[in-house]
């Protein structure tokens, strides 16, 4: 039987294993996300969103790895840093909309999605996202 770690991991490779798919996986996630509220629209009003996708990509892997070696990497510390109240004030309850339009992203894409693969996305992320909500007011 699989654990968590390799269930969200095969999921990944579904959702994001090719590049053209990986794409089309963050701009479905940034769609839902940014619509979900005015709020969080605000947050990416002059953003480069191709940069964007670029940096998403890179804190899904460092937020897989907090969750397996449970050590915050430098570039893991730098983007709580970015998201704190003292840079850009992205509120902690931000963070479950964030999880959830992954999910929904996650659901759309993976033809395998079912409640296991839906809970190892919230076990494997849940990690980071305590670990980002927690340095909020910490910097």
């Amino acid at each position: 039987m699989k654990n968590y770690l390799e269930i969200f991991l095969d999921s990944m490779f579904r959702v994001a294993g090719a590049p053209e798919q990986m794409t089309s996986f963050i701009n479905c996630f940034y769609e839902l996300f940014i619509c979900d509220s005015p709020e969080i629209a605000g947050f990416f009003a002059d953003t480069d969103m191709s940069r964007q996708a670029d940096m998403l990509a890179q804190s899904m892997h460092e937020m897989v790895e907090f969750s397996t070696t449970r050590v915050a990497s430098e570039r893991l510390r730098q983007v709580a840093l970015r998201h704190s109240r003292r840079e850009r004030n992205v509120p902690p309850e931000l963070y479950q909309k964030w999880l959830a339009s992954l999910v929904a992203a996650a659901r759309e894409f993976d033809p395998q999605f079912n409640d296991e693969v839906e809970l190892a996305w919230r076990v494997v992320l849940a990690p980071g996202i305590e670990y980002m909500k927690f340095r909020y007011d910490r910097f």
